[in-house]
């Protein structure tokens, strides 16, 4: 008879919704990636100045980022938005074309949903690569835990369907419409998917087997070997030495020898 799933109690759900605001940045992340680009296109629909608009939003990105290290956030979140504004800018400024911002960000919502996709069809998916180390379960749920490596197969191919229908309304948008059209498409389609993307991935995940904790396997097989190696040492110096064996009386016949 097969063993039942195990069912998610409330620490398990709990850990899950610990891991993606860790893993995404929480709704504090959304609203970085979102604000610059909305003050862009914002500045740029009113006064039409690439070089104002863009250094505002940069502005903008670096006042954000400063936030998160003076609280002590984590640093890839703090810097993470604050590179990819960047990148928008100086292409928008170097290049004189508006919609040039959003490019840089484009390319990466669309190499990110082909990273999502290829990954689940090698068997290795991108979402149990980036959730692993956060659930302390690192890679164990490639041979260990294959309920698990299921879910996480199922929620990358959310992220990268979501992520390429994203690229897929946002693109022809940029070769065929103009700076102010393509920026408020990417405001308006900058945490709604994101969201979506979020709560099927807590569906999926909240029914899969719960994590295996390698971190804890790990710490306790060390406190296991620490106690059994002081335990050693203390009998080592404490028991008197045991007696030498005598030697065992030869044995007679053809054959004979030592036991084995």
């Amino acid at each position: 008879m097969n063993a039942p799933e195990p069912v998610p109690d409330e620490g398990d759900e709990a850990a899950t919704r610990a891991a993606f605001f860790e893993a995404f940045g929480g709704v504090r992340g959304m609203v970085e990636t979102t604000v610059p680009g909305l003050i862009f296109v914002l500045s740029y629909t009113i006064n039409r100045s690439i070089n104002v608009s863009a250094v505002l939003a940069l502005s903008l990105s670096a006042v954000l980022a400063l936030a998160r290290l003076v609280r002590r956030d984590t640093a890839k979140h703090a810097f993470g938005g604050v590179f990819g504004v960047a990148f928008g800018a100086v292409f928008a400024m170097m290049s004189g074309d508006a919609k040039n911002f959003y490019l840089p960000g484009m390319l990466y919502t669309l190499g990110l949903g082909v990273a999502y996709v290829v990954t689940s069809l090698a068997g290795v998916p991108l979402l149990g690569l980036v959730l692993g180390p956060v659930f302390r379960e690192n890679l164990s749920w490639r041979t260990r835990n294959p309920g698990r490596k299921v879910a996480y197969t199922k929620a990358s191919y959310v992220w990268g369907g979501i992520l390429l229908a994203k690229s897929a309304i946002t693109f022809p948008i940029y070769f065929w419409g103009d700076a102010t059209q393509l920026g408020w498409l990417r405001v308006a389609l900058g945490i709604p998917p994101f969201l979506l993307a979020v709560y099927l991935t807590w569906i999926i995940l909240v029914k899969a087997p719960p994590p295996i904790d390698v971190i804890a396997e790990w710490e306790e097989r060390e406190e296991r070997e620490k106690r059994e190696k002081e335990a050693r040492a203390q009998g080592t110096g404490s028991a008197p030495a045991a007696p030498a064996p005598a030697p065992a009386p030869e044995a007679a016949g053809p054959g004979a020898g030592p036991p084995v």
